[in-house]
């Protein structure tokens, strides 16, 4: 297997590069092991889930929510989970976000990894310890930064991946390199999402790169005090909009990118604004939008980036290169 170690704060994680789902009694006991997927995953790859115990749950943003939380708690009790079982999230976004979240708080604490089965979750949601549910229209307000003990990645799991979810994944992978790869920006702007899907090789590179990048990050600034900041590039905007217009999250992170930029080339001199929804819409996703910006202003005054009557903006000063920017709540309703 493909294994590297990575040191962060007070753990260490181990990432398995392309291992396969068949490596996994390798790295964990499988008779202490619970693994936690949804009902898609389950239902597209059933062989893979034989002789583990296994917690099924229903699809989608809308579980991710207390009510799961408390659900699978219970299952984990009747299963006789204790402080030697391991969580196992095997799905997207939102299951590695519950396995995360549901692990840092079951007996105050056991030990979980994740095997990440969309690029959304490949190149972003499994990596960095973030882990959290929504209340209501609030994305991720409740949770907790804890480390998995393993990443494991089966890029076979990507062979039944919509093109939705191709889609949403590259909204972040586009984030990342508008942030902190211009070089990679460049390479996506020569090609489009159909040459990725179909050159699976360019595909697992780039995947690579991208979990590099996020981990690096991470690494430097793991509570998020400085420059994990930047990856909330098109968040801010993003999460006001996903959950009130039930949008995936890589179409809300798409629209939050775009008028990110236009704040940038306003607010500091950014000249390169209309590229960024340029190569947005190369990889079929949403640009320019209508919305209630009121809701919108409404929602944004309980972000977790807000700090009294103004909120931490992500904008971008170069492809490439972004920084972090107080906007009063008043400026961003006006300038919006």
């Amino acid at each position: 297997m493909d294994k590297k170690t990575f040191r962060f704060t007070s753990t260490s994680v181990n990432y398995f590069f392309e291992s396969g789902i068949s490596h996994l009694k390798e790295v964990v006991d499988a008779k202490n092991a619970i693994i936690l997927t949804d009902e898609n995953v389950f239902a597209a790859h059933t062989k893979k889930f034989k002789n583990w115990n296994t917690i099924v749950l229903k699809p989608g943003e809308e579980y991710k929510i207390q009510g799961t939380v408390d659900s699978v708690i219970e299952q984990l009790i009747e299963m006789g989970a204790d402080r030697q079982t391991t969580l196992i999230g095997i799905g997207g976004g939102v299951i590695t976000d519950l396995a995360g979240y549901i692990a840092s708080i079951y007996m105050r604490g056991i030990s979980f990894g994740f095997i990440p089965t969309t690029l959304l979750s490949l190149v972003d949601a499994s990596i960095g310890g973030k882990n959290g549910i929504d209340v209501g229209v609030y994305k991720n307000l409740v949770g907790a930064i804890k480390q998995p003990a393993f990443i494991l990645q089966d890029l076979q799991f990507l062979n039944t991946l919509p093109e939705a979810e191709w889609q949403n994944g590259f909204a972040e992978i586009i984030k990342h390199a508008c942030i902190k790869d211009a070089p990679m920006f460049r390479q996506l702007e020569s090609h489009d999402l159909n040459f990725y899907i179909k050159n699976k090789r360019e595909a697992s590179s780039l995947i690579r790169r991208n979990v590099l990048i996020k981990t690096k990050v991470v690494m430097q600034d793991e509570f998020e005090k400085g420059d994990r900041k930047l990856l909330n590039f098109g968040h801010t905007l993003g999460h006001a909009l996903e959950n009130q217009y039930e949008l995936s999250h890589g179409q809300s992170i798409s629209i939050g990118m775009t008028y990110a930029s236009e704040l940038s080339r306003m607010l500091i001199g950014f000249k390169n604004a209309e590229k960024v929804p340029k190569v947005l819409e190369q990889y079929g996703l949403p640009t320019y939008a209508l919305y209630d910006k009121d809701k919108v202003i409404n929602v944004l005054k309980m972000d977790k980036k807000k700090e009294k009557d103004a909120i931490n903006f992500i904008l971008l000063e170069k492809i490439g290169k972004a920084v972090i920017e107080k906007i009063a709540i008043d400026q961003l309703y006006s300038t919006l």
